[in-house]
C-alpha cells in the first residue's frame, strides 16, 4: 500500500515476506521473435580452441550441433586445422542472448561434456560454470590425490553432489564443468574450491543434505539455518604446543669466549716446541710403534678365539637305585608266566571248547 509523504513522494511499503518468496509454479516467459521483430545491428562471435583428443568426438557429433544451433538462428564453423570452434549471429538472430548461450555449449563441448548433456544449456532456465583448479595446488602429486578425492571411488562423491545440487558435473584435466540452475552451480564451485583447500567434500554434502530437508519446511523459509547446520573445525595434528627440545638461554656475558688452544701453544705447555726435528720424529715414531703393537695384540687375540675349545658341561652319571621298600608279589608273577604259555602258538589250550555243528547240517543228514 502507498503512504502519501508529501505532494511529490510516496512511499510505497511491502511486506517483507513477499521479497524472499517466489510464487510456486512461477515460470520466466520464454524470449519470443515478437518481442524484437527487427532483430540485431551488428554480427557478434566467439571462438574456442579444442584439444586434439576431442577432434573424432566433434566430427562425429557435428551435424547434431549444427542443428541445435540452428533453431536459434547461430552459425557454427568448425575448423580442424587450427583446432577451433566459432559461433556468431546471423540476420534471422532475434534473441541477443543466444550467442553468449552458443558459447557456452562450445565451451562445454571443448571440455569433454557430452553431447546430450551440453546441449541442455540452450534452455533458458540452464547455466554452466568452469572451474579451473589447476593451480590451486603446488604439488602435482597432491592435486591428483585431492581430485581424485572430489570424484570419490567409483564416482560415489561427484554422483552424490550431482544429485543434492541437480547439476552435471564433469572432471577433466585442469578444470570442472558443472551445468545446472544457477544455485546448483554456486555450491558446486564451493564444494570444488573447499577440496583443493585439503577440506573432504564429505562434509559440504552432510550440509547440502540438511538444506534439503530444512528447505522443506515452509515455517523455516524465513529463519537463520545457522543453529541447524553442522560447525566442522580444521584440527592440525601436525603442530605441537611444546617443541620436542626444549633449549634454555643462558646468562648473558658482556665478555667473549675464551679462544681455543692452538697447535702451537699445547707445544708451548708440555715443552714440545723446544725440541729438535730429529727428537720430535723419534718421538712420534715410538707412539707410531706402540699403537702398531697393540693393534698386533689384538688382532692375535681375535685369531686365537677360534681355536679355543669351549667349556663342556659336566655330564651326571644316572644311578636306578632299585626300592628296597617295595615287596615283590611272586604270585601275580606266576600267574603272568602261565598265562604267557597258554597264548604261545601250537600250545594246547588249557579248556579247550566243545565244537558244534550248525542247525542246518543236522537236517542235511536227516534228509539225506
Amino acid at each position: 500500500y502507498a503512504v502519501p509523504v508529501s505532494s511529490n513522494l510516496v512511499v510505497f511499503s511491502v511486506d517483507n515476506s513477499q521479497l524472499f518468496t517466489v510464487p510456486d509454479g512461477w515460470k520466466e516467459p520464454a524470449f519470443t521473435k515478437e518481442d524484437n521483430p527487427k532483430g540485431l545491428l551488428e554480427e557478434s562471435s566467439f571462438a574456442t580452441l579444442f584439444p586434439k583428443y576431442r577432434e573424432a568426438y566433434l566430427k562425429e557429433c557435428w551435424p547434431l550441433v549444427q542443428k541445435a544451433l540452428g533453431d536459434s538462428h547461430i552459425k557454427a564453423t568448425l575448423d580442424l586445422i587450427e583446432g577451433s570452434i566459432t559461433v556468431c549471429t546471423t540476420k534471422k538472430t532475434f534473441d541477443p542472448y543466444a550467442v553468449v548461450r552458443a558459447r557456452d555449449f562450445i565451451k562445454l563441448l571443448a571440455r569433454s561434456v557430452p553431447f546430450e548433456q551440453a546441449v541442455r544449456i540452450l534452455e533458458d532456465d540452464m547455466a554452466c560454470d568452469i572451474t579451473k583448479i589447476g593451480t590451486l595446488v603446488r604439488t602435482r602429486e597432491r592435486f591428483v590425490k585431492r581430485r581424485q578425492r572430489l570424484i570419490g571411488p567409483k564416482g560415489s562423491t561427484l554422483k552424490a553432489l550431482e544429485l543434492l545440487t541437480n547439476c552435471y558435473i564433469m572432471v577433466q584435466g585442469n578444470t570442472v564443468s558443472a551445468l545446472g540452475p544457477f544455485n546448483g552451480l554456486k555450491e558446486v564451485r564451493k564444494v570444488v574450491l573447499d577440496t583443493m583447500k585439503n577440506i573432504h567434500p564429505i562434509y559440504n554434502i552432510k550440509t547440502l543434505m540438511i538444506k534439503r530437508e530444512l528447505s522443506k519446511d515452509p515455517e523455516l523459509r524465513l529463519q537463520s539455518w545457522e543453529k541447524f547446520l553442522p560447525n566442522f573445525r580444521h584440527k592440525n595434528l601436525t603442530k605441537r604446543k611444546e617443541p620436542k627440545k626444549k633449549t634454555t638461554k643462558k646468562e648473558y656475558t658482556p665478555f667473549p669466549p675464551q679462544q681455543p688452544e692452538s697447535q702451537i701453544d699445547k707445544e708451548l705447555a708440555t715443552g714440545e716446541f723446544f725440541l729438535r726435528e730429529s727428537v720430535k720424529k723419534r718421538k712420534k715414531m715410538e707412539e707410531i710403534k706402540v699403537k702398531q703393537a697393540e693393534a698386533l695384540t689384538k688382532r692375535q687375540e681375535e685369531r686365537n678365539r677360534a681355536f679355543i675349545p669351549p667349556k663342556e658341561k659336566p655330564v651326571m652319571k644316572k644311578t636306578n637305585k632299585a626300592p628296597s621298600e617295595a615287596k615283590i608279589d611272586i604270585e601275580a608273577i606266576k600267574a603272568k608266566v602261565r598265562k604267557a604259555k597258554t597264548k604261545k602258538l601250537g600250545a594246547p589250550s588249557v579248556n579247550p571248547v566243545p565244537q558244534t555243528t550248525p542247525a542246518y547240517d543236522k537236517k542235511k543228514k536227516n534228509k539225506g
